[in-house]
């Protein structure tokens, strides 16, 4: 059987067909293919000559008929911003009715009752959803560093005659029924530039690692018992695998030939939307409640515009302590910065408007345009053209180590300072009395905290410094100046740490060390001073550890950068120990 056939036997359930032409009608097939395969239906003796359904075919319908339904919706829907910072995606209102709700009513309309929303991000949020519509939750704990592949294998027990849904769309007519009767993938009827789908004429999906002209994808899928196997088994297996940690679920239903193992489905594009954006949303329905976030509104406050003229809104790549987002005023770009979860611990966002007031007109920062010292929303000027430093390239290097020298030696002062040793037992605090992932947690950081008193005895005059001075904050403008972005952390302390600091984050070993501390010093480090950069590469490997094990309780977990960074505690405190020996001799 074909999707052809399988089509017209549906329809042959769902409507009273008297003839061929009136099939032919209602399906969009030409009457010489209708005639073609509804000879084949009767053939397979699903059908008889005054088009009733034999009982065969009504077994077929009874065996593919939709059983239960899962709705992915655990992630955070980064492209929302600055939406998802106070609603899940798919709590987003349309036409005063959340996407979700809207979803889990056309399914329960064709008699799908049986409903399981995965859930992650403010997964709270959906609690309600067991209350009000009888659904089930489940929790992808991976939210944060997994894509919906995992969403999907969390549940994947429960596979067999399923529809698969994401929960940030929009349908005005319902893409579910009561009967199906093979597997299905949801595409746009027409053709779109820029998609990696395309439907050619044997009814085929072929996907492409090159966008081009194609269908658009909406992510609507129904499993038949058969196919929702090999995806449940696939999902499985492959669940621990590195290299499917961003992958999507939907690389289960590919073939080594890039083809889907399912058919297509195409819907009217213009009665299925997918909301990825904000603008997007506000296309939609210009009077959704969500429309009117906190941090547009105080957009909209600080420039003095309305939210009409706060546009091409863009996220930009999710930082380790905000998120951020480009949008435009008035043909002006600028960046706004939303605090990331758990950083009011963090931040002492008083503390950093404070250093924004000392450095403003010093060209040594970004250009702040707004700063608001009780949330921590910050906009900022968009430095048009602007790149991050190469931490790979010498010149690259020169010109920050100078740029940093140069800011060290101006001597900036602020009232608060940082301290490492304090804020290491602080993270640690917010733990919440949980015990580190590491078994030698307790030892190392005794070892670290002991380094206290050999920074100390050769610590530098306290400066105003960065601390958190990584080659991504180091941005080099078109008109050939470099600015130092990102000063959350920053307080009086020896400039040295920002040495480290640097060092730590591009993953230096001890000769990339060296080279970086000889160009800061110009070729004239004394070696209690270059052991000193060494132990504080300790000391700040042991810190942000730390904060990335805070970070890992609210479900954010950065990976090899954490493991990086206890790796260097460890690893440059015996440095700093076997130096230090060799000098007693």
């Amino acid at each position: 059987m074909n999707k052809t056939n399988l089509d017209l036997l549906k329809l042959i359930k769902q409507q009273d067909i008297q003839n061929q032409r009136e099939l032919a009608e209602l399906s969009g097939y030409s009457l010489g293919l209708v005639n073609r395969e509804l000879k084949r239906l009767r053939e397979l003796e699903l059908v008889d000559a005054k088009f009733n359904l034999t009982s065969k075919a009504k077994a077929l319908f009874k065996k593919n008929k939709p059983k239960n339904a899962v709705i992915l919706a655990a992630g955070f829907g980064m492209r929302m911003v600055p939406i998802n910072t106070e609603t899940p995606k798919g709590l987003l209102e349309v036409k005063k009715e959340p996407l979700i709700e809207r979803l889990i009513k056309q399914l329960q309309a064709v008699g799908i009752t049986d409903i399981t929303v995965v859930v992650g991000f403010m997964k709270e949020q959906y609690e309600y959803l067991m209350d009000d519509y009888q659904v089930k939750l489940a929790v992808n704990r991976d939210y944060a560093t997994k894509n919906n592949f995992y969403s999907l294998q969390r549940v994947a027990g429960i596979l067999g005659n399923t529809y698969i849904v994401p929960c940030d769309l929009w349908c005005k007519e319902s893409p579910f029924d009561t009967d199906e009767l093979y597997s299905w993938y949801l595409l746009g009827q027409e053709e779109v530039e820029q998609s990696f789908f395309r439907v050619n004429k044997k009814q085929e999906i072929i996907t492409s690692d090159k966008r081009g002209k194609g269908n658009r994808p909406y992510g609507i899928c129904y499993l038949t018992e058969k196919d929702a196997k090999a995806v449940a088994k696939q999902l499985n297996a492959a669940a621990a695998e590195e290299r499917h940690e961003k992958s999507f679920w939907e690389v289960t239903l590919e073939d080594e030939n890039r083809k889907y193992t399912v058919y297509p489905k195409l819907m009217d594009d213009a009665t299925v939307f997918e909301i990825n954006t904000y603008e997007q949303l506000r296309e939609l329905d210009k009077s959704s409640s969500h429309l009117e976030t906190d941090a547009l509104q105080q957009i909209s406050k600080a420039l003095g515009v309305t939210l009409d003229e706060i546009v091409n809104i863009e996220v930009l790549k999710k930082g380790m302590t905000n998120r951020s987002f480009l949008f435009t005023c008035k043909g002006q770009k600028y960046i706004m910065r939303i605090p990331g979860e758990g950083t009011d611990h963090l931040i002492n966002r008083k503390e950093e408007s404070d250093v924004y007031r000392v450095l403003e007109g010093k060209q040594i920062c970004d250009d702040v345009v707004y700063m608001n010292p009780d949330n921590g929303y910050k906009i900022t000027a968009y430095l048009e053209g602007a790149r991050s430093c190469d931490s790979t390239n010498k010149k690259d290097l020169q010109r920050c180590m100078a740029k940093l020298r140069e800011f060290h030696q101006s001597k900036l002062k602020v009232k608060h300072t940082f301290d490492p040793f304090k804020q290491i037992e602080f993270y640690q605090s917010l733990w919440n009395g949980q015990s580190s992932y590491y078994k030698d947690h307790a030892e190392i950081q005794k070892k670290i905290l002991g380094l206290k008193s050999f920074v100390e005895k050769y610590k530098a005059e306290p400066v105003l410094s960065h601390i958190d001075s990584v080659y991504d904050n180091f941005l080099f403008t078109k008109e050939g100046d470099i600015r130092l972005i990102d000063w959350e952390y920053s307080g009086m302390q020896d400039p040295h740490i920002d040495i480290a600091m640097f060092c730590i984050y591009a993953g230096y070993d001890r000769k990339q060390a060296d080279a970086l501390i000889d160009l800061y010093f110009e070729g004239k480090c004394e070696k209690m001073t270059r052991l000193k950069v060494y132990a504080y590469m300790a000391i700040s490997g042991m810190l942000w550890s730390n904060w990335c094990e805070y970070k890992r309780t609210l479900g954010v977990d950065f990976g090899e950068y954490s493991l990086m960074q206890y790796r260097y505690a460890k690893d440059f405190y015996r440095i700093v120990q076997e130096e230090l020996a060799k000098e007693e001799k």
